[in-house]
């Protein structure tokens, strides 16, 4: 390096210092470990539809930009769906690139993004990559909505976007209905929109689009989010945001062209096509998380939430009456010391303190992941 290579500015001065002080996602290695960190859909397609559907994808056409099959994809999401009447859709890479493009749409000088928190990571950090201010309003101690303090601030914030997972991650909560209502009508009073993630909505009781059926006009400001990852895509990369036709024609303008591969399209298509075969998948996974739930409640030291999706969230509580924050941390530790990947949340949130997310899996990696969790603690 000579001289005038040591006085030359660095590259990274033009980087923002925000960026430079975030912590980049991170996504830990399963090699050779039972993977219920992510809450994935544990089963694979049965050999009979793989072969079919690999020689469907042989057949697209590579060497052209997405066109015919992306239109028909949101024409089969939409039957598949059912919205209201005069609603559309628009298809994202995922709901975190919608996410990102919500904040992207709604950036005008002094506008926020809400959410209760914990909840998902993105609603926070696309909003912090936009510029947007966020303000986290936080669940009440057994992680139901704060009705009166969402209300408050949303009256204080007037935000932009309110976003209400339904079921919430890492939570698994599925919210108060009534409670939400109130909280819809106060962010359309003040002429904010409200998007409800319905990323679980698979494994839920519920999904919102029924009551936005019953009554369209007073939904034309809420916007619901799904994803086809935990549907038993999540290597696709797919999801798609269904509103109000005219409301989503304005966000769908800040889209990159062709953000959706003609291979993610096709794939997409296929798993409709064969919705029957992901419907069992998601039954069994429900089936299974009764079974999880029961054998949680037989492990001393363990505070198993009630979960609407495919992952439930466990408190490690004190042993012998004494205080231990790294209990979550040890236990973390040992499970995937005998084979077992989950997610240690307990960092993510103060209200988290001591958590573990646990992902439904298959009836034989359930009993691994209670066996190595009981052996751990």
């Amino acid at each position: 390096m000579t001289a005038a290579d040591s006085l030359r500015p660095s590259p990274l001065a033009r980087i923002r210092p925000d960026v430079q002080a975030m912590h980049a996602y991170a996504v830990q290695d399963a090699a050779g470990l039972v993977k219920l960190d992510a809450m994935e859909n544990p089963h694979t397609l049965p050999p009979a539809l793989r072969a079919v559907l690999g020689q469907r994808l042989g057949e697209v056409a590579v060497n052209r930009y997405p066109g015919p099959n992306v239109d028909q994809l949101k024409r089969a999401l939409h039957d598949y769906a059912q919205p209201p009447e005069g609603w559309s859709l628009m298809l994202g890479n995922g709901s975190d690139e919608l996410i990102s493009l919500l904040a992207m749409a709604c950036d005008v000088p002094g506008a926020t993004v809400m959410a209760p928190v914990p909840g998902f990571v993105m609603y926070a950090f696309s909003a912090q990559l936009q510029g947007l201010g966020f303000h986290g309003v936080p669940l009440t101690p057994d992680f139901e909505l704060d009705e009166p303090a969402m209300l408050a601030a949303i009256a204080q914030h007037r935000p932009a976007i309110l976003y209400l997972a339904y079921p919430n991650n890492p939570t698994g909560t599925l919210w108060n209905a009534d409670a939400i209502a109130r909280l819809i009508d106060a962010q359309g009073a003040q002429g904010g929109l409200v998007v409800m993630d319905e990323a679980y909505q698979p494994f839920a009781a519920a999904s919102w689009i029924d009551r936005a059926r019953a009554e369209p006009a007073r939904h034309a400001h809420v916007l619901i989010m799904r994803t086809l990852s935990k549907f038993g895509l999540a290597g696709v990369r797919l999801g798609y945001l269904l509103g109000d036709a005219a409301l989503v024609a304005q966000i769908d303008k800040v889209r990159p062209p062709y953000n959706v591969s003609v291979l993610n399209a096709e794939c997409a298509l296929f798993a409709l096509e064969n919705e029957a075969v992901f419907a069992a998948q998601a039954q069994d996974i429900r089936a299974q998380r009764a079974s999880l739930f029961e054998a949680l409640a037989q492990l001393p030291g363990v505070h198993a939430y009630p979960s609407e999706g495919n992952m439930i969230l466990v408190r490690i509580t004190a042993q012998g009456g004494r205080a231990d924050d790294q209990a979550a941390a040890r236990v973390w530790d040992g499970m995937k010391a005998r084979g077992v990947l989950i997610k240690n949340v307990s960092k993510m949130h103060p209200m988290l303190a001591n958590c573990l997310r646990l992902t439904v899996g298959t009836a034989a990696e359930n009993a691994q992941q209670i066996a190595a969790l009981q052996a751990s603690l």
